[in-house]
C-alpha cells in the first residue's frame, strides 16, 4: 500500500487516545466500557494489519517528523518485519486480554480504572517498537514501567500488589536510567539518534572505545526489564497483580521489550567477545536456575512466572550466542512463548478465579470438573514442556541444535549440558502443572467448586492453544514472519532455513528426549526433592532486595540530613566547594597554551582603587558582624567595582552596578532595623579557619583564571566578536550590551525578570505571614521612641526629593529611550525611577507616598512580564524564533528619521517588573516596621504648617 507508513504514528497513538474512553464509559456499564477499550486497540491492529503486506514483501515503513532536530528528538517511527512481529502480539493478545479482563474482574474492581492503565502501557509498548529514534524509544521505555506500576498495583488494597509495584518500578526504572545513558553514549558514537542510521553504524560502533560502556548500559536495561538474572526477582513478586495483568505484561509484552532491544541493537552490538560472554551467559543463568525454582514453587502464578523467566533467558541465550541462524531460533520463541503462555496465565485465572485458590496443593482432580480448561491447559504446557506436534518443540529443538554447535571458554560441552538441564526441568514443571493441578481425583476441600467459566473467559485462551497447535503442525504458516522478522534482526544477512517438524536424527532430538523423560521422572521424584529442596539453606532474593532498600534508604537519609541541615553556611560550603572541584577538575584535564599578550602597566588611579578594595574587603570581612559598618564598607566596595568598570570602559555595566547599589543599600539599611545592632558568633575557630582557607583558594582560582583568559588570544572566533558583528544589522541597535540582553539573550533577561517578580512575591508572602503569625505580635511595640527618633521626616529632605523626584523621572525616560544605542536600557532606568521613588518613602514615609501611588505593585509586576512575554510570542507571528526583535525606520515630520524596535516593548516589562519588584520589597520592609510601632504620619513633613503659615 502506497504511503502505509502515515499509519504508524496512528497506530501508537490510538491507545493513548483511547485511554480516555474506558473510564468515561463505565458510566453506561461494564459491557461498554470493555468495548470502548477494545475498539482504539482493534482499530490499531486493523492499521498493522493493512502495513502487514508491506512488511512481509521486505519493504520497510518509515513515518519521519522532525521535532527538535537540535537535540536530535524526532517523531520518527519505523514498521519492518521485527516490529511487525512485536507490535502484532501487543495488540493482537491485547485485544484477547481486554476480552478476558471482562469477565474476569468483579464488579468492585474499578474496571474502567483498570481499561485505562491497560491502553496507557499499551501504547508504551507500540511505541517502543515503532520507534525510530532512540531519544523516542526512551521516553516511551519510561512510560512502560511508570504504566505498569500502575498496573501491578490495581489492587491497592493488597499489601503485596504495592510492594510488587515498587519492586518492578525499582528494578526497571534502575535499568533505564542506565540504558538512558548507554543509548545516548550510542547516539554520540553513530553520529546520530535516529535507529534507522545507528544500524547502519556496526563498524564505527564495536571500533570505539566506549561500545563496552554503551554496552554494559544498555544490556543493564534489557536484563532488568526482562528480570534476567541477578535481577529475575521481581517477576514473580508482581504476580500480585490481576491475572490478566500478569498474562498481558509478563508473558507477551513488557517483559519481551527486553528481547526486543536485545533483537533490535543486535546487528550493531553482536559479534563481540564481550557481547558472547555476558548475553549468553547471563541467559543461560537465568534458563536453568529460573527452571529449577520453578519446579518447586506450589503458587501457580508463582510457577509460571518463574517459567518466564526461564525462557526469557532462553531467547537471551539465543541472541547472544551471535550467530545468524540462533538469532531465527531466538524470534520464533519469542512468537511461540507469548501464545502458550498468555494462554497458561489465563487457564491459571480461570483455576483462581473459580476454585478460590491458586495453592497446588490444595487442587487436583481438575479435570473432571473443568473439562474446557484442563484441554487448554495441557496443550499450553506441553507447547512449553517442548512435545512434538506443538509450537514450542520446534523452537525448543532450534534452541538445542544451536547449543551443541556452541564452544563456551574452551569446553564444548557445558552449553549443551546446561541448556539440555534446562529443558529438563522445564518439562518437569510443565508436566506438574498439568498433573497436579488436573491429574488425581475431585476433592472436596475446595474453598468454592470449581467449574468452567463462561466462554469470554476461555475463548482467548482457546485461539492462542490453537494458533500454538497450528503452527505445531504446519510450521510453514509461521515461516514468512519468522522469516522477515530474523531477517530485520539479522541485518539482511538471513541464513538459508525452512521451519518442519522433523529434522532427523540429530543431536537436539536426542537432547530433547533426555529432557522430556528426565522432566517425567523429576515429576514422579517431586516430594522426595521437594523435602531435600525445603531443607537446603538459599539466599532470598526478596530479603536481599529489601535490605539493600533498606540501606540505601537510610544511606540516603543520612545524606539529606547531612547535607540539608537548614544552615545556609552548609549549603553555599557544599556548594562552593564542589565549583572549586569541577573547576580543578577541568583545569588539570586541558590544555593551555602559552602567553600571547604581554602585561599592561598599572596608573597609579587604579593601583589606589584596587588597595581600596581589598582594603575594604579584608576589614569588611574582619568586622562583619558590625552590620551597619559591614554595609558602609560594602557600599565603597560597590562603588569602587563601578568605577573600575568606567576605566574598563563598560559605561553599561557602571550604571547599573551604581543603580543596583544604591537600591540595595537602601533596602538592607531599612532591613537592618529589624536586626539586632551586632552578629553574634556562631562558629567555632576551626569552622572560620576552614571557609576562610575556601574563600582565598576560591578567590586564588578565580583570579589564576582570569589572568589565564586575559594573557592569551583565542584561537577559534569568539561569541562576543558575533555579537559585535551582528548587533546593529541582526538588533537595530549599537549598544551591543543592550541588544544582548533584549535579543541575542533575551530569553535570560525574561527569566531573570521572573525570578526577580517572584522573589519581591516571596518577600511579600513572608512578611504577611510572619506579620499574621507569633512574629507580628514580637513586632508589636518594638520600634523605637518617638521622642528618640528625633526628626523623622525633615523639611529640608522632603523638598529635595520633590525637586529631584521630576528630574529623576525624566533622566529615566531618558536611559529608557537611549539604551539601544547608547549605555541604558529598561532595566537601568527601572532602578532609577525606583530609587526616586525610594527617596520619596524616605522623606515622607511609605504611607504617604504609597497613598499617591495609583498602580498597585503586584499589577505593575505581572504587567512588565505580561508585556514582555507578549513581545516574545509576537515574534511567532512572523515565523521566528521566540523574543526575536524587529526594527526599523520611521519619519514623522518635522522629525527627523528614527528608529523604532520591537525590543522597546520588551525593556518597557522589564522597566515595569524592576519597578514593581524594589517597591514591593520596600512596602513588606515598612508593613513591618508600622507593625513594630513606627507612626504612620499623613502630612508631608514633620513640621504641619496650616492655612496661614504656621505650625498647627
Amino acid at each position: 500500500m502506497e504511503n502505509a507508513g502515515v499509519f504508524l504514528p496512528v497506530i501508537a497513538a490510538l491507545p493513548f487516545l483511547g485511554a480516555l474512553l474506558p473510564g468515561i464509559m463505565i458510566q453506561a456499564g461494564r459491557n461498554a466500557s470493555a468495548a470502548f477499550a477494545a475498539a482504539p486497540t482493534l482499530l490499531a491492529f486493523i492499521m498493522l494489519i493493512i502495513c502487514t503486506p508491506s512488511v512481509l514483501r521486505g519493504e520497510v515503513l518509515q513515518f519521519q517528523f522532525e521535532w527538535l532536530p537540535a537535540l536530535g528528538l524526532n517523531v520518527n517511527f519505523m514498521l519492518d518485519g521485527l516490529g511487525l512481529l512485536f507490535a502484532g502480539l501487543i495488540l493482537g493478545i491485547g485485544l484477547l486480554i481486554t476480552l478476558y479482563a471482562r469477565f474476569y474482574l468483579s464488579r468492585e474492581d474499578p474496571m474502567g480504572q483498570f481499561y485505562t492503565y491497560l491502553l496507557l502501557f499499551q501504547g508504551a509498548m507500540t511505541g517502543i517498537v515503532l520507534s525510530d529514534n532512540i531519544l523516542l524509544l526512551l521516553i516511551f521505555w519510561e512510560l512502560t514501567s511508570l504504566s505498569s506500576f500502575l498496573l501491578i498495583g490495581y489492587w491497592k488494597h493488597l499489601p503485596e500488589g504495592r510492594q510488587g509495584a515498587r519492586m518492578a518500578l525499582t528494578v526497571t526504572g534502575m535499568g533505564g536510567l542506565a540504558m538512558i545513558a548507554g543509548m545516548l553514549i550510542l547516539g554520540d558514537i553513530a553520529g546520530s539518534y535516529d535507529l534507522s542510521v545507528i544500524l547502519t553504524r556496526k563498524e564505527a560502533i564495536q571500533s570505539s572505545p566506549l561500545y563496552l560502556p554503551a554496552l554494559l548500559l544498555i544490556l543493564m536495561g534489557c536484563f532488568t526489564k526482562s528480570a534476567q538474572f541477578p535481577f529475575h526477582f521481581w517477576l514473580p513478586h508482581a504476580m500480585a497483580a490481576p491475572t490478566p495483568v500478569s498474562a498481558y505484561l509478563h508473558s507477551a509484552t513488557m517483559v519481551k521489550a527486553g528481547l526486543f532491544l536485545m533483537a533490535r541493537m543486535w546487528p550493531v552490538l553482536s559479534g563481540t567477545p564481550e557481547w558472547f560472554y555476558i548475553v549468553s551467559t547471563t541467559g543461560l543463568i537465568t534458563m536453568v536456575l529460573a527452571a529449577v525454582i520453578a519446579l518447586f514453587k506450589d503458587d501457580l502464578k508463582a510457577l509460571l512466572a518463574f517459567s518466564t523467566v526461564s525462557h526469557l533467558g532462553l531467547v537471551t541465550m539465543l541472541l547472544g550466542l551471535g550467530t545468524n541462524i540462533a538469532a531465527v531460533a531466538a524470534v520464533f520463541h519469542i512468537l511461540n512463548h507469548a501464545t502458550f503462555k498468555a494462554a497458561l496465565f489465563m487457564t491459571a485465572g480461570i483455576i483462581d478465579h473459580e476454585a478460590h485458590t491458586r495453592d497446588i496443593k490444595r487442587l487436583g482432580g481438575l479435570r473432571h470438573l473443568m473439562p474446557v480448561t484442563f484441554v487448554i491447559a495441557t496443550l499450553g504446557a506441553l507447547s512449553m514442556a517442548g512435545f512434538p506436534l506443538l509450537s514450542g518443540f520446534l523452537s525448543k529443538e532450534m534452541m538445542l541444535e544451536q547449543t551443541v554447535h556452541t564452544v563456551w571458554a574452551g569446553p564444548d560441552y557445558a552449553v549443551p549440558i546446561l541448556a539440555t538441564l534446562g529443558a529438563l526441568f522445564s518439562a518437569a514443571y510443565s508436566l506438574r502443572y498439568i498433573f497436579h493441578v488436573f491429574g488425581g481425583e475431585v476433592r472436596d476441600d475446595y474453598p468454592s467448586k470449581p467449574h468452567d467459566p463462561a466462554f469470554g473467559m476461555w475463548a482467548g485462551p482457546a485461539l492462542l492453544i490453537a494458533i500454538a497447535i497450528l503452527i505445531g503442525i504446519l510450521p510453514a504458516v509461521a515461516e514468512p514472519l519468522v522469516k522477515i522478522s530474523a531477517y530485520a534482526v539479522t541485518g539482511g544477512n538471513l541464513p538459508y532455513f525452512h521451519l518442519k517438524i522433523w529434522h532427523g536424527l540429530t543431536p537436539a532430538l536426542f537432547m530433547s528426549v533426555i529432557a522430556l523423560t528426565g522432566g517425567a521422572g523429576l515429576l514422579v521424584l517431586h516430594r522426595p526433592l521437594e523435602r531435600v529442596w525445603n531443607a537446603v539453606p538459599r539466599p532470598e532474593a526478596k530479603v536481599i532486595f529489601d535490605a539493600l532498600v533498606g540501606a540505601a534508604t537510610k544511606a540516603a537519609h543520612w545524606l539529606t540530613d547531612t547535607l540539608h541541615n537548614g544552615r545556609m553556611s552548609r549549603y553555599a560550603f557544599v556548594f562552593a566547594l564542589t565549583v572549586l572541584g569541577a573547576g580543578a577538575f577541568a583545569w588539570l584535564g586541558g590544555e593551555i597554551g602559552p602567553r600571547t599578550r604581554a602585561l599592561q602597566p598599572a596608573p597609579l588611579a587604579v593601583l589606589v582603587g584596587w588597595i581600596l578594595l581589598v582594603t575594604c574587603t579584608t576589614v569588611m570581612v574582619s568586622y562583619h558582624r558590625h552590620r551597619f559598618l559591614a554595609l558602609v564598607l560594602m557600599g565603597v566596595i560597590g562603588l569602587t567595582v563601578s568605577l573600575g568598570f568606567v576605566y574598563l570602559s563598560a559605561p553599561d555595566l557602571a550604571l547599573t552596578q551604581i543603580s543596583v547599589e544604591v537600591v540595595t543599600i537602601i533596602l538592607l539599611l531599612l532591613a537592618l532595623n529589624f536586626l539586632p545592632k551586632r552578629t553574634p558568633v556562631d562558629s567555632s575557630l576551626a569552622r572560620r579557619v576552614r571557609d576562610g582557607a575556601l574563600a582565598i583558594t576560591g578567590g586564588l582560582a578565580v583570579a589564576g583564571l582570569s589572568f589565564a583568559m586575559l594573557t592569551r588570544d583565542f584561537a577559534l572566533p569568539t561569541i562576543s566578536d558575533y555579537h559585535l558583528v551582528n548587533s546593529y544589522k541582526g538588533g537595530g541597535g549599537t549598544n551591543v550590551v543592550n541588544v544582548i540582553l533584549v535579543d541575542f539573550r533575551g530569553f535570560d533577561t525574561f527569566g531573570e525578570i521572573i525570578v526577580l517578580g517572584i522573589a519581591a512575591l516571596v518577600i511579600f508572602a513572608l512578611t504577611r505571614s510572619v506579620l499574621d503569625g507569633p512574629g507580628g505580635r514580637w513586632l508589636a511595640g518594638w520600634g523605637p521612641d518617638a521622642d528618640e527618633a528625633g526628626d523623622r521626616h525633615p523639611v529640608m529632605m522632603v523638598i529635595a526629593t520633590r525637586v529631584m523626584m521630576p528630574i529623576a523621572l525624566m533622566v529615566g525616560a531618558y536611559i529608557f529611550l537611549r539604551g539601544h544605542n547608547m549605555p541604558g536600557g529598561g532595566f537601568i532606568a527601572g532602578l532609577i525611577v525606583a530609587i526616586a521613588l525610594v527617596m520619596q518613602y524616605m522623606a515622607s514615609g511609605f504611607a504617604w507616598a504609597e497613598a499617591r501611588q495609583r498602580i498597585r505593585y503586584h499589577a505593575m509586576i505581572a504587567t512588565g512580564v505580561l508585556i514582555a512575554s507578549a513581545t516574545g510570542v509576537g515574534a511567532w507571528f512572523n515565523g521566528r524564533p521566540f523574543l526575536t526583535s524587529d526594527f526599523g525606520y520611521v519619519t514623522l515630520p518635522p522629525l527627523e528619521k528614527f528608529e523604532l524596535a520591537t525590543a522597546m516593548l520588551f525593556d518597557t516589562g522589564v522597566f515595569l517588573t524592576v519597578v514593581g519588584a524594589v517597591m514591593l520589597a520596600l512596602d513588606s520592609l515598612s508593613r513591618m516596621a508600622r507593625r513594630a510601632g513606627e507612626t504612620v504620619n499623613i502630612h508631608p513633613m514633620d513640621i504641619n504648617l496650616g492655612r496661614n503659615g504656621k505650625k498647627d
